[in-house]
């Protein structure tokens, strides 16, 4: 059973509103996100926040970890639930692959240049959790180094909102 998560915790600095409820085409991007995610998990979550229609996962072990505490929540939460791996992705990708889940099987597996796009098996909850005890570089990617994980290459980039701009230009490609 597999877990989707939506990582939503981030303060959006370089946005400078909530990024998760900036509307594409009339939708909230965070809604986009589960839209797309849905159809290839058997529960879907947000982590670091609340939103309406998704179960709420806090950051463990506590908020400010940035991705990483969002991964770790996220990874304790389908552990305990018994979802034997986890497909996160971050509140900022509107143009997610409908495959994405078999573009990253089998996991430990991310999108190189997208870090947050990840498949997880759960039973790395404990090894995260001591990972973030110990100290660690709280970068994605000193994590996805730690527990080598898989690096996959999409055929194409995927958008990344993180500034306005970068919303204006993917609304203007959008068809």
């Amino acid at each position: 059973m597999i877990l989707g998560a939506i990582l939503a915790g981030g303060q959006a600095r370089r946005f400078g509103a909530d990024k998760a409820a900036a509307q594409l085409d009339g939708v909230a991007m965070i809604d986009r996100i589960a839209a797309i995610l849905r159809p290839q998990v058997d529960a879907l979550v947000v982590v670091g926040r609340d939103w309406e229609g998704l179960v709420s996962v806090p950051d463990r072990p506590a908020p400010g970890l940035g991705p990483l505490g969002g991964l770790a929540g996220a990874l304790a939460h389908a552990q305990a639930e018994g979802f034997t791996h986890l497909l996160t992705s971050g509140c900022d990708l509107p143009d997610l692959p409908a495959d994405l889940l078999a573009a990253l099987t089998p996991g430990p597996a991310a999108i190189a240049g997208q870090p947050l796009l990840g498949l997880w098996p759960a039973t790395l909850a404990g090894t995260l959790a001591n990972y973030l005890r110990g100290g660690g570089d709280q970068a994605m990617r000193s994590w996805i180094a730690h527990t080598g994980t898989r690096r996959v290459v999409l055929d194409g980039p995927l958008a990344n909102i993180n500034t306005q701009a970068d919303l204006a230009a993917f609304l203007s490609r959008s068809p």
